[in-house]
This record gives C-alpha cells, sequence and structure tokens, in this order.
C-alpha cells in the first residue's frame, strides 16, 4: 500500500512531558492517524506521543531492516506484513487475544499475511487505480487501457508513484499477467507496455500528488481510493476509475517492531483505536474503508457521497512474491527509470 503524500516526520507530543508515564513512537503512513485521536490517548493516558510518517512500505521494510528503529507500532500493508513475520522483525504480542480482535470484520481476520493473528491489528483496507481531473479529461475510465495506452486529453499529461509496488501490479491487471510471475517473458510484457507509456509521463513522485492533480499539472495520476475522495471533498475536480480489469488492493496493519521500548503502550493504543467509536472517528479522518466494525451512523463517507471506497469492479489484493518474482518486478522498474 501505499498511502499519502511525501515522507514527513510529524511530532504530535500532547499532555505533559514531565508527567507523562511513558512514551510512544509512531511511524505510519503520513497523516494516517486522526490528530484527534493521538489527543486524547496522550490525555486519557498521560503518553507522550510521537508520530513520523513514511510514503512508501519500502520505506518501512528498510527501516526496520535496519534495526533499533526506535519505533513501537507501524502499519504495513499486507504483502510486506507477511515478509516482515517472515525476517523476525516483528513482536508477537498476541493479537487474537485482545478486545480489539474482536471488533475485527470476520472476513479481515486471521488472513494469509497473519494466520493464527499474533502480530497484526488491520487498521484500514482500499484500492490503488487511477484518478483523472474531470476539468482536465473529459474521456471514459472504464479501462486501464486509458491510464497506460494514454491518448489526447492524456498524452503526456499522466503521473506515475516512484515505486513499482502498486503500479507493476495494475500493469500486470491489464495484461493478464498474475501477481508474483516468475516468468521472465510475462515480465517483459509488462515493462514494454511501461516504457512505451513512459512518453506520456510527466513525473515519477508520490509527492504532492493532490497539489498535481487539482492544479491540473497533470490530468490524470496513478493514486489511491481514499486520497481521491478526500481531495474531492475539498472541492478537487477528481473522480476515481473503475476500471474493468480490476483494482490493486491493500490493507494495512498496526504491529510492533521487533524490540520496541514502549510495547505495553503500543498495545494499549491498539486497543484504543480499535474500538467501533474511535475505529469510525478513525475512518473519517483517513478515508479509508475501516476493517473494523465502526459506528454506521457516524461514517462520513457513503457510498453516495465517497463511490471510490465501495468498488464495483474486482479488487485483487497484492501478495507476497518469491525472490525471484520480486527481482523481475525490481528489474522491470529499474529499467524503465533508467
Amino acid at each position: 500500500m501505499t498511502k499519502f503524500y511525501a515522507a514527513t516526520a510529524i511530532a504530535l507530543c500532547f499532555g505533559s512531558a514531565v508527567a507523562a508515564e511513558g512514551t510512544l513512537n509512531l511511524y505510519v503512513w503520513s497523516d494516517s492517524i486522526a490528530p484527534e485521536l493521538i489527543e486524547k490517548f496522550s490525555n486519557d493516558y498521560d503518553v507522550q506521543v510521537n508520530v513520523d510518517g513514511y510514503s512508501s512500505n519500502e520505506d518501512l521494510l528498510t527501516k526496520l531492516q535496519a534495526g533499533s528503529s526506535g519505533y513501537d507500532i507501524a502499519s504495513p500493508s499486507q504483502h510486506f506484513l507477511r515478509i516482515m513475520i517472515d525476517a523476525g522483525l516483528l513482536e508477537n504480542f498476541g493479537a487474537s487475544t485482545l478486545d480489539a480482535y474482536a471488533n475485527i470484520q470476520e472476513k479481515y481476520r486471521n488472513q494469509w499475511w497473519d494466520e493464527t493473528q499474533e502480530y497484526s491489528i488491520p487498521i484500514a483496507y482500499g484500492s490503488a487505480g487511477f484518478a483523472v481531473n474531470t476539468d482536465e479529461y473529459t474521456g471514459p475510465t472504464d479501462s486501464l487501457k486509458y491510464f497506460f495506452e494514454p491518448e489526447g486529453e492524456l498524452a503526456g499529461r499522466i503521473a506515475m508513484l516512484s515505486y513499482p509496488d502498486e503500479v507493476v501490479g495494475a500493469a500486470q491487471l491489464y495484461l493478464g499477467v498474475p501477481f508474483c510471475s516468475e516468468d521472465p517473458a510475462e515480465m517483459k510484457r509488462v515493462l514494454d507496455l511501461l516504457m512505451a507509456q513512459k512518453e506520456s509521463v510527466a513525473v515519477y513522485s508520490s509527492d504532492n500528488i493532490e497539489g498535481r492533480m487539482g492544479s491540473g499539472e497533470v490530468a490524470a495520476h496513478f493514486w489511491w481510493d481514499g486520497e481521491v475522495v478526500r481531495a474531492a471533498a475539498s472541492g478537487a475536480p477528481v473522480e476515481y476509475a473503475m476500471t474493468k480489469e480490476g483494482l490493486v488492493g491493500w490493507i494495512d496493519s498496526l504491529v510492533i517492531p521487533k524490540g520496541a521500548q514502549n510495547r505495553e503502550n503500543a498495545i494499549r493504543f491498539i486497543e484504543f483505536i480499535s474500538t467501533p467509536e474511535n475505529a469510525t472517528i478513525q475512518m473519517n479522518h483517513y478515508a479509508h474503508s475501516s476493517p473494523m466494525n465502526v459506528i454506521e451512523a457516524e461514517k462520513k463517507y457513503t457510498v453516495e457521497n465517497a463511490p471510490g471506497l465501495y468498488p464495483t469492479v474486482p479488487v485483487v489484493m497484492s501478495r507476497t512474491c518469491s525472490p525471484k518474482a520480486q527481482d523481475l518486478v525490481t528489474r522491470v522498474w529499474t529499467q524503465l527509470l533508467q
């Protein structure tokens, strides 16, 4: 998954640092956690909360692999979560024994990325596809063809993310190439598609997407459902495409990095943010769907005002690939950006 804008480092320190019973250091998707929940948790538990942000799963993985990150909570997407569990980078905090587990919607419990639900509690899910500025582009959006083979109003005026994760997945959906393919010939088709598209790509960037789209600098951008919803709610002329080939799915979860110094505060926070009341506040802030049971009457984003959150096309979840398959993805992206 990869959501929101440039990686930022935001310190949200509420309450008295002197009187605090402890601290809690979060490393999560940038701007993903509702500030009012940070403040409320800090006040309720007398804990100083520090929040740093990242904009890609790759950044998070690199940080945890380096060791001694100093963070107590992170929020990887499902395929990176599996990698982190297998690499011994996360604490087993007995997630399935928490009250938070009981509030997870049944279909999101004990999935392949954490079968025994010992390492994670899900916090948000959604999809990645492309969005258009409706002031700049008035054509069809029901196929990935219009994005990967742009013509007319989109020629030379599309933008991509700066990393391969969901972009390559979308290209695979368009071409009918399975995720995690180990076939070099199939991945060569992906590379050829992206290379042909390249002359129409104004920029490869995961930063300032809302500004780039809202200003009309580009007419289409690879983006995430919730970010499009938030931008539209603020008045930007943007629309999320429901492409017949499908969308790339993700689900983010709260985890505790190995060796976290404030483990009990981390568990306390995970319990806190997972109650129906707080999960609703979190969903209304982040504008991504919640895997938790929320208070339906208090949801800000509904199918009527935020259709992007309620896909009418297939959503295919990114998978944890073999080293061989991942190497092919890396090679595709490296050659594309050379």
